[in-house]
């Protein structure tokens, strides 16, 4: 709900201009408890305005926005307004930010509104996010959009299980492998030796065999249906259009593990927006969504007849389908899944040179109900398992730090397929045989920053264990880290080498992500960046935002794995 400040209008009569504040309006969240009901099956979560329904904030570039937060769970909770820049105190990440939000508690969120873009918010609390505590931020820029449209939808993804995000993540602690429907078979083996001979079948078995690993282990949860919008594909959210006008599609990705496949069939789609920033526009028939990305894209239907917008797993176990249409009665058509991709070695970097796990401490402090500065677990069931083990100071990774010998990204080569090692089995390909967006199509539209050399780079290696599902950054679990700490005003180069078989959607909260593509002042500028597994990926950061900030995967359970840091900017302006 909104409450609109009537200070500004009244000054503006009273010929008071020059001496008033920017607008100030007033918006209320509840957080509840809720039955959530996907059409195939319901249970209980938790939803902003008592509704699975994501709610969307409506801002405009300029104001001061002021946001009241009630509590009305039986546990502590909190907000983060992803990719919004703040004063760190209004972040809203507990043990960082604050302390969190306590149950029958209000607090109040007050911050101006500096950008325009797409956006989203979510909690920070325990695992309440996949639970369902997410929604849309639409910001309106102050000088109308770069390119108008005559409509304007959020298309906001998740992935809704069946279980609890605690039950998941003691689920995969006990086995990483618990929700791979996908594994390997004998009918499979058979295959691969008609396709490439049985020596080499038996070969490859033999090698994912000694990495204990599968090389269908592309998405951690398997089983859960996605939604658009709150809404699965048999409930079918739609979206009217009438022929002939541009709609602008506002894609959120809010899942808790899932990368998504995006496409409208039958239409082109125009990219004008990445996290929020305005990128000079590039046409594609299909582009990947990391979990945290948004991009804004625009379709122009011009039959008057149903469109499908098709959200498929990068994993394809599953897909959900929503509907463009001239009216709400209409439903787009369905579209099969695709065959799902293999890992490929070069997807290991290079992981089987050794890993020699022979020296793990599984021993360790006790650590329960720890807030893990912005993973407040404070109201996380760790009933029948013991997280007290993960300590992961005696893990010898000699034999795993490949970080000279994973190809640097982005390199030369098959569109899209630039930020995937060669020869990569996740490497995108559109439904249609034509464009899939790539990091290397995006240009800022406008420099944010003007292009300096980096004061010094930050090495950021990506480590973890798939067996134990134990993530790391550096080796080291987030709570016997060290924070990582900037010095306000330089500019910093992260060097990101991701030694695991996993990509990791990296967040950097209270400043921009730079993704270094060789633009120089117009490379992308981004709040969520993806790097694929087995490659070193490089960004820069200009250090602008004083105080101290999280930095973590934004995969939900990587994160609770220890895949997490505490960056903290000292000084600031004078």
């Amino acid at each position: 709900m909104k409450h609109t400040n009537i200070l500004r209008p009244l000054a503006v009569m009273l010929g008071l201009a020059l001496s008033i504040p920017a607008q100030a309006d007033t918006y209320d969240i509840t957080v509840d408890r809720i039955r959530i009901d996907t059409g195939t099956f319901k249970k209980k979560g938790i939803g902003y305005n008592g509704s699975q329904t994501p709610t969307i904030l409506k801002f405009q570039e300029g104001e001061d926005v002021v946001i009241r937060v009630k509590n009305n769970l039986r546990e502590s909770t909190s907000i983060h307004w992803h990719g919004l820049i703040l004063p760190f105190q209004q972040d809203g990440v507990p043990g960082i930010s604050f302390n969190g939000i306590k149950p029958g508690e209000t607090f109040t969120y007050r911050f101006p509104i500096e950008q325009a873009g797409t956006y989203w918010f979510h909690s920070h609390s325990g695992f309440q996010e996949p639970d369902g505590a997410y929604g849309a931020i639409v910001i309106a820029p102050k000088g109308g959009e770069a390119v108008p449209t005559q409509r304007d939808y959020v298309v906001q993804l998740t992935d809704k299980h069946p279980h609890s995000g605690s039950r998941i993540f003691r689920n995969l602690k006990g086995s990483a492998d618990y929700y791979n429907r996908a594994q390997r078979t004998a009918q499979d083996l058979i295959e691969d030796a008609g396709a490439k001979g049985l020596k080499a079948a038996l070969q490859d078995r033999k090698m994912w065999g000694a990495m204990r690993m599968m090389p269908t282990d592309i998405e951690d949860v398997q089983g859960f249906t996605p939604l658009i919008n709150g809404e699965s594909t048999v409930q079918n959210w739609t979206g009217i259009f009438k022929p002939g006008e541009k709609v602008r599609l506002r894609l959120i990705n809010s899942s808790a593990t899932t990368y998504f496949d995006v496409r409208v069939p039958g239409l082109k789609m125009t990219v004008v927006q990445a996290d929020g920033n305005d990128v000079k526009p590039v046409v594609v028939d299909e582009l990947r969504i990391a979990v945290a990305e948004t991009y804004d894209v625009i379709v122009q239907p011009r039959e008057a007849k149903a469109y499908s917008i098709i959200g498929e797993s990068a994993g394809r176990t599953a897909m959900v389908r929503g509907t463009l249409a001239p009216s709400p009665d209409l439903v787009g058509p369905f579209y099969k899944m695709r065959p799902k991709p293999l890992l490929t070695m070069a997807d290991m970097g290079g992981m089987m040179s050794g890993m020699d796990h022979s020296g793990m401490d599984m021993s360790g402090s006790d650590h329960s109900e720890k807030d893990m500065s912005g993973f407040d677990m404070s109201g996380m069931d760790h009933s029948g398992h013991d997280m007290s083990a993960m300590d992961m100071s005696g893990m010898d990774h000699s034999g795993m730090d490949m970080g000279g010998d994973l190809p640097v990204v982005p390199a030369k080569g098959a569109a899209g397929a630039s930020f995937y090692a060669p020869g990569s089995g996740l490497i995108p390909t559109a439904a249609n045989g034509g464009k899939f967006l790539g990091y290397e199509d995006l240009a800022a539209r406008k420099p944010l920053y003007r292009d300096r050399p980096a004061t010094r780079e930050i090495e950021i290696r990506l480590t973890g264990n798939m067996e134990r599902y134990i993530w790391s950054i550096d080796g080291v679990k987030y709570e016997d880290s060290d924070p990582i700490r900037l010095q306000y005003g330089e500019r910093v180069r992260f060097k990101f080498v991701n030694e695991t078989m996993m990509a990791h959607p990296m967040h950097l909260h209270g400043m921009w992500t730079i993704i270094d593509t060789g633009k120089g002042a117009y490379d992308p500028v981004k709040h969520t960046v993806s790097v694929a597994p087995g490659t070193t990926l490089y960004t820069e950061t200009e250090v602008d935002a004083a105080g101290q900030w999280a930095f973590h995967c934004h995969l939900s359970y990587h994160m609770a794995g220890g895949m997490f840091r505490k960056v903290i900017v000292e000084g600031g302006p004078s």
